[in-house]
C-alpha cells in the first residue's frame, strides 16, 4: 500500500497493522534519508574540492564551520515552529488551517533569516580572529562565512518549504530536489573554485573555464545550488501541492495562537542551537591551538562522519511527520508505538553505519584530502566516533518524535546538559594529553550519555501530553 493511502488511514482513525506501521515508517524514512545524505554529499563535494587546494583551504572552512552550523540551526529551528503545526493540522484534516500556517510561516521565517543575514555580515570579518584561527587562513574563512551569511534567506526558505512538504507526507519530492542540488553544486563548484585549466582527453586538449575563487568559490557554488533548489521547492509547495497550494480566496492573516505556538515550539530548539553551537565554537577553540593539521582533520572528519548519522536525521524527519499527524488525528494508540518503531529503526540503521565508519574510515577521509597527515589523524578519530553511532541515533530520532508532539523544551535542556556538562569539560581535559583524539573520545562519551537520556524520556509519557498546549 502506498504512503498516501496509509497516511489517509491514519488520519481517518482506521486500524493500522504492525506491518503497515513499519511499512509507512520505511516509506517515509527512505526519501528523507536520501535528502539528508544529499546535503552531506554537498559538504563532501565542497570539502573534497577545497581539500585539493591544500590544508589551509580545509582549515579555513573548518574554523567557521561551527558558526555556519549555528546560523543554519537557527533557520531550522524557526522552520520547525511552523512545520510541526502543518503536520498536526493535516492530521486533524484541517487543510485550510494548514495552509494558513504555511503562509504565516514563510513570511515570518523570511523576516527572521533577513535579520540573521545582517548579523552574519556584520561579524564575518572578525569571526575567524575571535575563533583563534591562524592569520594565514583568516581572509578565506571570512570570505566563506560572508557568502554563507548573504544567502541565509535562501537556505531558510529551502528548509521551510521542504519541511512543510515533508510534513504533508510528501517525502519524495524534497528528496529528489536535494539530490538535484548536489549535481548543481558539483557544476558550480567546478567553475567557481578552480582557475581556468586545460584537460587532456583522448589526446585532445580541452580548455575549461574557471573563476579561481578558491574557498569563496565553494561557498558561492553551494549558495547558487541552494537558490535554484529553494525556488523549485517553493513552486511545488505553493503551486503544485494538493493540500497546501495557495488559493485566491485565502489571504495572509496573522493568528496570534499560531504564532504563539510556533514560538513555543521553536524557541527551545533555537535556544538549544545557540548553546549547542556555542559549545561547538568552544570545541573549535579547544582544537585551534592543536595546529592546522588538527583543525583540518577535525573539520573533514566531522564531514566524513556526517554521512553515517544523516540516515538518523532522515528517520527523525519521518518521525516528526508521523507523530505530528498521529497527534493531530487524535491517534493516541499509534503515537507511542510509532515513537519506538522509528527510534528502533534509526538505531538499527546507524549501528550499520557505525560499522561502515569504523572499517571505511581511511577511504572516507581519503576522499576529502590527499594530505597524508590529515588522513592518518582523521582515520583515528573517526574510528573512535564509530562506537557512539547507535546511541547517537537514539537521541536524533527520539528528538524527531518529541518535536512531532511539540515537546521541545525538556529535550533541548537534556542536549544542553550533555554538551556543556560532559563534552566540553571532558574535551578540555583530554585534549591536553591526547590531542584531537581526546576531543573525539569526549564526543563519543557525550553522545552515548545523550542517547540514554533520550531513551529514558521516550519510555515515559510526559512527551505525549505536550501537544495539548500547542494544538488547536
Amino acid at each position: 500500500m502506498g504512503t498516501t493511502k496509509l497516511l489517509e488511514k491514519l488520519r481517518l482513525g482506521e486500524r493500522l497493522t504492525l506491518r503497515e506501521q513499519a511499512l509507512l515508517t520505511i516509506q517515509l524514512s527512505i526519501p528523507a534519508i536520501f535528502a539528508q545524505i544529499s546535503s552531506i554529499v554537498m559538504q563532501y563535494i565542497d570539502a573534497s574540492m577545497v581539500g585539493h587546494l591544500g590544508a589551509d583551504g580545509s582549515a579555513a572552512i573548518g574554523v567557521v564551520a561551527s558558526s555556519t552550523w549555528l546560523m543554519g540551526g537557527l533557520c531550522s529551528a524557526a522552520s520547525i515552529g511552523f512545520t510541526v503545526q502543518v503536520a498536526q493540522r493535516i492530521g486533524a484534516r484541517d487543510e485550510k488551517g494548514a495552509r494558513s500556517v504555511v503562509r504565516q510561516g514563510l513570511f515570518m521565517v523570511t523576516l527572521f533569516s533577513a535579520i540573521l543575514m545582517l548579523c552574519g555580515i556584520f561579524i564575518s570579518s572578525g569571526l575567524p580572529v575571535w575563533l583563534g584561527a591562524d592569520a594565514s587562513i583568516c581572509p578565506n574563512a571570512s570570505g566563506y562565512f560572508f557568502v554563507y551569511a548573504c544567502f541565509l534567506p535562501v537556505l531558510q526558505l529551502n528548509s521551510a518549504a521542504g519541511g512543510m512538504l515533508q510534513c504533508s507526507g510528501n517525502m519524495r519530492l524534497p528528496s529528489i530536489l536535494h539530490i538535484m542540488m548536489c549535481f548543481l553544486d558539483v557544476v558550480f563548484n567546478a567553475v567557481l573554485i578552480f582557475p581556468t585549466r586545460e584537460l587532456v582527453l583522448q589526446g585532445k586538449t580541452l580548455r575549461i573555464f574557471g573563476a579561481g575563487l578558491g574557498v569563496t568559490g565553494a561557498a558561492l557554488g553551494t549558495a547558487f545550488a541552494e537558490l535554484i533548489t529553494a525556488c523549485l521547492m517553493l513552486y511545488f509547495l505553493l503551486v503544485r501541492s494538493p493540500m497546501l497550494h495557495l488559493r485566491r480566496e485565502e489571504r495572509l492573516q496573522f493568528r496570534a495562537d499560531d504564532l504563539k505556538a510556533a514560538v513555543k515550539i521553536a524557541l527551545p530548539v533555537g535556544f538549544e542551537q545557540v548553546v549547542m553551537c556555542g559549545a561547538q565554537i568552544m570545541s573549535t577553540r579547544i582544537v585551534a591551538p592543536l595546529g592546522t593539521i588538527a583543525i583540518a582533520a577535525n573539520s573533514l572528519s566531522v564531514t566524513a562522519e556526517s554521512l553515517c548519522y544523516m540516515p538518523g536525521y532522515g528517520i527523525g524527519t519521518a518521525a516528526t511527520t508521523l507523530i505530528g499527524q498521529s497527534i493531530g488525528a487524535g491517534r493516541k494508540d499509534l503515537t507511542r508505538r510509532l515513537g519506538w518503531l522509528t527510534t528502533g529503526l534509526g538505531m538499527l540503521v546507524m549501528t550499520g553505519s557505525g560499522l561502515l565508519l569504523f572499517f571505511g574510515a581511511p577511504f572516507m577521509i581519503g576522499l576529502l584530502t590527499p594530505d597524508a597527515a590529515i588522513r592518518a589523524l582523521g582515520t583515528q578519530v573517526l574510528r573512535i566516533e564509530a562506537f557512539a553511532e547507535p546511541m547517537y541515533a537514539a537521541s536524533i530520532v527520539a528528538s524527531g518524535v518529541f518535536r512531532g508532539a511539540g515537546d521541545t523544551l525538556v529535550p533541548s535542556f537534556m542536549s544542553l546538559f550533555c554538551m556543556w556538562a560532559v563534552r566540553i569539560p571532558l574535551s578540555a581535559f583530554l585534549a591536553a594529553s591526547y590531542g584531537l583524539q581526546g576531543v573525539w573520545i569526549a564526543m563519543c562519551v557525550e553522545l552515548c550519555v545523550r542517547g540514554v537520556l533520550f531513551l529514558m524520556r521516550l519510555k515515559g509519557t510526559k512527551w505525549q501530553k505536550i501537544h495539548k498546549n500547542t494544538n488547536h
